[in-house]
Parts: C-alpha cells; structure tokens; sequence
C-alpha cells in the first residue's frame, strides 16, 4: 500500500502536488475547530472561564491558544451523565427528530419521486413546478403559513410540529427525481417482460440503481435534520424541554463553556460517524450527478 502511493505520487504532475498540498491544508484549517472542540472539552471550568474572559479585550495582543490543559478534567462529562442530564435530554431530543424524520422521508421521498419521474398524469408538471418553487424559498418565507397549518391541526408545540414538515423536504424530492429521470427505460421494459409490476420495479430495479444517490441525500438530510435551529424555535416556542441540542448552543453563557464544549464534542460524533459511512455514497452520488 505504501509503495503505491509513494507510485502516484510520483506519478503526479507538478500542478497535482501543488493542488494536493493545497487541498491538505484546506483540510486542516476546517478541521481545526473540530480538534479544539474535542481539546477543549477536557479542560477544567475554571481554566475554561478564565480563557474566555479575555475575548473582547481591546489590547493589541492576539487571544492566546491553548494547546493543553494545565489539569486533564472529565468533570463536565460526569456532570452531563450524572448530575444535570440536560443535555443529554436535549440530544436524545436530536436523535429522536432525526430518526423521525430520515423514516418519513425514506417512506415519501422515494415513491414522490418516483411518480414524478416515471408515471403520467394531468397535474404532474405543475406539482413538479411547485416543488421547485418550494425548494428555492428560504423558511422565513414559509414560516407564517406553516404556523398557520399547523395551529388549525392542533399540532403546535408538539413533537409532529417539527417532523411532519421536515418528512416533506422538497429539495430531495427534486435530487431524486432528477436522478430517477435519467434511468435508461429499458431496465424497466425488461422488467415487465418478466411480469415485474410498477410497485416490484421500483423496489427491485430503481432502488437498487438508486443506491449511491439515496445514501448521500441520506447523509445531507441527517446533517439538516441534526442541524435544525429555527423549526424548533418556531414550532416549539413554548416547550423548550422539547427542543433539540442543537437549539441549546445558542443560549450558553462564558459560565457554562466547559460542559457547552463537552456537549459539543458528543455532539458532533453522530454526523461525523454518518459522514465516515456514506462517504463512498456522497462522493459516487456528486460524480454521478455531474455525469448526467
């Protein structure tokens, strides 16, 4: 394995290193505040809190980074386990919504997809069209209608508020049905030859064909589903045990850092364990989108 990479990179032109070592430090100037999220986590409160004083100092000098701890502490891991499980409450919240609503689109996106993409009926292109029109609206646009929607069905400040919606995501609907587009006809000719149905079809040709593209929509849509700030806010206004970790992050004080960096630090192992295992999809599903 050595000895072929050592090969390529040999084999590289001049204009190929320069990008790779580019891109190498791209790399690591986006992972930086993960790393520090991660070190920072074990520093003790008190160390913490003194470090976070000196942000908004107008001296000349530059803010000190801190490489490591004076004292290694595990105190704000014991205290969000053991003794205030807020946080912990507040990310089960996460995973719940998350969950929640990966399962609705999984079991509406797909078939939406699919009956915009391989069935003709009166209506379809302008459903189709609002779709896209959806899709290019920001959420403070629809945000007054769906309070609107969701107050008539009494679902306000509930659980639905934030899953129902979000389980109806338009810009998936569009990636595949792009995607779903493409599929030559042929493999469902040769399909029905064989006495496969539409229902059989989609289960046993497009899913399938579909793989590489579900995994990453999979993978984007975790990452706005784990992500989300204002549905919560909006939809659950009044029910703030309801609401997800990631809502929490916005209302921490200099005071609570060192339990807000532990907090961070689990809570960014979901999506980057996520990511680790769609990343072959992610990057097959990107070269084919290119390709068609």
């Amino acid at each position: 394995m050595a000895r072929r990479r050592r090969r390529r990179l040999g084999q590289m032109t001049f204009g190929g290193k320069i990008s790779l070592v580019l891109l190498l430090l791209l790399s690591a100037v986006i992972l930086i505040p993960i790393v520090f999220t991660f070190l920072y986590s074990f520093f003790p409160k008190g160390e913490m809190t003194a470090y976070l004083a000196k942000r908004g100092s107008y001296e000349d000098t530059w803010l000190e980074v801190l490489y490591a701890p004076a004292m290694f502490s595990l105190r704000q891991y014991y205290k969000i386990f053991i003794e205030d499980p807020t946080y912990l409450q507040l990310f089960c919240n996460s995973a719940l919504y998350t969950g929640a609503i990966l399962l609705g689109q999984a079991l509406i996106i797909p078939l939406t997809a699919y009956a915009l993409s391989r069935f003709k009926f009166h209506g379809r292109d302008a459903i189709f069209f609002l779709i896209m029109l959806l899709m290019i609206l920001p959420f403070q646009v629809t945000m007054a209608p769906s309070v609107m929607m969701l107050r008539w069905l009494g679902l306000m400040d509930t659980v639905w508020a934030v899953i129902l919606p979000m389980c109806f995501s338009p810009f998936y609907i569009f990636l595949l049905r792009q995607f779903m587009v493409s599929i030559p006809n042929e493999l469902l000719e040769a399909g029905m030859v064989d006495g496969v149905g539409p229902v059989r079809g989609f289960i046993h040709v497009i899913l399938p064909v579909c793989k590489p593209i579900l995994g990453a929509a999979a993978a984007l849509s975790f990452a706005d589903c784990w992500n989300m700030v204002e549905q919560p806010m909006v939809y659950l206004a009044n029910k703030s045990s309801l609401w997800p970790l990631s809502v929490m992050f916005n209302k921490i004080s200099t005071e609570g850092a060192d339990v807000a960096f532990a907090g961070a630090a689990l809570y960014i192992l979901p999506a980057l364990f996520i990511y680790l295992y769609f990343q072959e999809d992610i990057v097959a599903g990107i070269q084919l989108s290119e390709l068609k």
